[in-house]
């Protein structure tokens, strides 16, 4: 019993050595936050149905905090854009542009939807980036 105790010890120590989690001094320091984050593809939409869809854009990395947020602006109504959809992102650091996709759950079927993008850091502060009103419509 000792010998398979002190095997599995030698085997979980060897397995640390190869699957060892980063220490602090190994990851780098969130992106400088960007002056101006700009739209460089989009928005567009890549998919709808009777009560769904997915709005995609890519921007500049808007850098600060690793945990970002596409944000949709959207509703049946241009000058009316009141209600939100947002999805996590985790940026990627060594990267110079950032690729967005956010889903819009709860639409009514056959209706015209306005919206507008923007991304915000872990806190919901925006990157200062929006969109020109664009529309779609459900099937």
């Amino acid at each position: 019993m000792n010998r398979l105790l002190l095997t599995l010890v030698v085997a979980a120590a060897a397995g640390s050595l190869l699957f060892s989690w980063p220490t602090a001094a190994q990851v780098p320091p969130p992106a400088k936050r960007a002056i101006r984050v700009q739209i460089s593809q989009g928005p567009a939409l890549e998919s709808a149905t009777g009560n769904e869809a997915i709005i995609s854009w890519t921007s500049n990395n808007p850098g600060g905090s690793d945990e970002h947020f596409g944000v949709v602006h959207y509703g049946t109504d241009p000058k009316n854009l009141s209600e939100i959809a947002k999805s996590h992102i985790r940026l990627n650091r060594t990267h110079s542009y950032t690729v967005f996709r956010v889903r819009v759950d709860g639409l009514k079927p056959k209706s015209t939807y306005y919206y507008t993008v923007d991304s915000a850091d872990a806190r919901g502060a925006s990157d200062g980036v929006s969109s020109p009103v664009s529309s779609f419509k459900t099937q």
